[in-house]
C-alpha cells in the first residue's frame, strides 16, 4: 500500500482551476508518477503524473501527461470520457471498505467530467448541478476535438469541492484518513499510480 501525505494550503477555500498548477508550484507540492501497468493488454506507456492538495473545503488535483495522440469526443459531462484521453481520481472513505462504496471523478483532456459514487453494480452519476461545481482546467482546447497524432503534453488541473461527494455531507478534508488511486486512461492503455483498486493508498490529509 502506498502512502500519501496531502498538504493543506491556507488561505484558500474553492481556487479557480486554471490557477492550481500555480499555487501548487509555490507551496512546493511535488508530482507522483502514475507508472503502475496493471493490465497486459493495454502495454501503452505514455508519460503520466499528478499532485494533490487541499484546502480544508476543496481538493486540488493538477495532472501532467505526455502522449503519442489525444482526444477528448466526450462533450457532454456524465458522458463517455473513459474513451478519451482521460484523468481519474477514485475516493473512498475508511466507514465505506465494507461496502465498498467509492467514487470516482473522471475528466477528459477537454475538461467533460464524469462523477460517480456507489458501490459496484450500483454506481449513479452525480446532478448536473453537482459536477458544475467542480471547477476544471485544461492546456488544450475545450472539447470536443478528434484524435490529434503526434507527440503531445498537456495538463489538466480539479478543484473538486466537498460537496461534489453527493453521497455524504462532508464538513471538509482537514485530518482525514482516506483510500484513493489516480488513473489514466486513453484507448490503448491504463495506468495506475498505485495496484489496482481504490483501496490501495491512505491519504492522511
Amino acid at each position: 500500500m502506498k502512502e500519501l501525505h496531502v498538504h493543506e494550503i491556507t488561505g484558500h477555500s474553492l481556487v479557480p482551476a486554471k490557477d492550481i498548477p500555480a499555487l501548487l508550484d509555490e507551496n512546493h507540492i511535488e508530482f507522483q508518477a502514475i507508472d503502475c501497468v496493471n493490465w497486459k493488454d493495454y502495454p501503452y506507456r505514455p508519460e503520466v503524473e499528478f499532485r494533490i492538495a487541499h484546502t480544508g473545503a476543496a481538493i486540488l488535483l493538477n495532472y501532467r501527461v505526455k502522449e503519442e495522440s489525444v482526444r477528448a469526443v466526450a462533450a457532454e459531462d456524465n458522458g463517455r470520457v473513459w474513451e478519451d484521453s482521460c484523468c481519474e481520481f477514485f475516493f473512498q472513505l475508511p466507514e465505506d471498505q465494507e461496502e465498498n462504496i467509492y467514487y470516482n471523478f473522471e475528466c477528459n483532456c477537454g475538461g467533460t467530467l464524469l462523477i460517480g459514487g456507489g458501490r459496484p453494480g450500483d454506481r449513479p452519476h452525480a446532478p448536473v448541478e453537482i459536477i458544475r461545481k467542480v471547477d476544471r482546467w485544461t492546456s488544450l482546447d475545450k472539447a470536443p476535438f478528434e484524435e490529434r497524432m503526434g507527440e503531445c503534453g498537456w495538463q489538466l488541473a480539479l478543484c473538486i469541492p466537498k460537496e461534489a461527494f453527493f453521497r455524504h455531507q462532508l464538513k471538509g478534508f482537514k485530518g482525514m484518513n482516506e483510500h484513493a488511486n489516480f488513473f489514466f486512461q486513453a484507448e490503448d492503455g491504463i495506468r495506475d499510480w498505485s495496484v489496482t483498486g481504490v483501496q490501495t493508498c491512505a491519504l492522511p490529509i
